[in-house]
């Protein structure tokens, strides 16, 4: 019998949801059903959090948002974390060359999280990705820059896992995934070939931190005629030269 979440884990697994709705905030039964808890354990845990600053809940509509607990936390921890100062740089280059909406996401577990977006002037976008858009490991094009460079037993333990083609779909067997992974390492950068929305293609290259593990990365997307093969190497190499950028700014 698999041991039960703790309450740690479940608490944990309540903020995330809600980070997911910052704008719009979630409601006791959404945020308890994302997070795959019962109602009763959520609405308990939601108002322990509360107390501690870490959510709050809008007297109007009930709707629960992260605190301002999380805030003060998120500005001690960023002197560690946080390259969002050096990557803003890296992503407003890469629109103004390309014309592409770039980001700029962090890894955080096993999901990829968006920090940063600028949109470039080519006038048809993409907007699969947005600021806190969440994706696990191996989907989006980060996810597939990310994934490929873990140490072969971290990959395989989350593809185990998250089984993505559960969610997402033959496209993301194991088998079409490690085929992705491959070819990731051959290139140095990732391609979603539009997986997600049909048309809809990104690329991305991975970031490292001082220990060599991949902790972040830049993304590129836009629609299926900006990414044919001829092109995928401009944008590949302008990745690659951003994301050896702000790696030598890590180390």
């Amino acid at each position: 019998m698999s041991e039960s979440p703790s309450v740690v884990a479940r608490a944990a697994a309540l903020l995330r949801q809600l980070s997911r709705h910052t704008a719009s905030g979630a409601t006791t039964t959404q945020v308890a059903e994302e997070a795959d808890l019962p109602r009763a354990t959520a609405h308990r845990l939601l108002e322990s959090l509360a107390a501690e600053g870490l959510v709050d809940r809008d007297a109007r509509s009930g709707r629960w948002f992260l605190g301002p607990e999380t805030y003060v936390l998120g500005m001690a921890s960023a002197p560690r974390y946080d390259l969002s100062d050096e990557a803003r740089a890296s992503v407003l280059r890469l629109a103004r060359e390309t014309g592409e909406s770039a980001f700029f996401s962090v890894r955080r577990g096993d999901e990829t999280v968006v920090l940063l977006r600028e949109d470039g002037d080519f006038p048809i976008r993409s907007y699969v990705l947005h600021e806190g858009a969440r994706f696990p490991l191996g989907v989006a094009s980060a996810g597939i820059a990310v994934l490929a460079y873990l140490p072969d037993s971290k990959v395989d333990d989350h593809l185990r896992k998250a089984d993505l083609a559960a969610r997402w779909g033959e496209p993301y067997s194991d088998a079409r995934v490690r085929e992705r992974l491959s070819a990731t390492r051959a290139h140095g950068w990732a391609l979603n070939p539009g997986l997600i929305v049909e048309g809809s293609w990104g690329m991305a290259a991975a970031v490292f931190d001082s220990a060599g593990a991949p902790g972040w990365a830049l993304t590129l997307t836009g629609i299926e005629p900006r990414f044919r093969p001829d092109r995928q190497e401009v944008l590949g190499r302008l990745l690659l030269e951003e994301a050896h950028r702000l790696t030598k700014h890590v180390s």
